[in-house]
């Protein structure tokens, strides 16, 4: 499942991939995973990205299809 709302956050702090791959110290390539919803990041990659968009968690990363 692609996570939108990661990237429209992203896009909304006028960051590419490669920029919130730096701020948050993974690679490009794992933003785009993370983003096409084909890797799931450990919990600290989920709280810096967390923290470099100003959202919590549950804003990015709950997926609500497993209620």
């Amino acid at each position: 499942m692609k996570n939108i709302r990661l990237k429209m956050a992203r896009i909304e702090h006028d960051l590419s991939q490669d920029e919130l791959a730096k701020k948050v110290g993974v690679t490009r390539q794992t933003i785009g995973l993370i983003e096409l919803g084909k890797y799931n990041p450990t919990l600290s990659v989920c709280i810096a990205i967390c923290r470099t968009l100003n959202r919590t968690l549950d804003e990015l990363f709950w997926d609500e299809q497993s209620e």
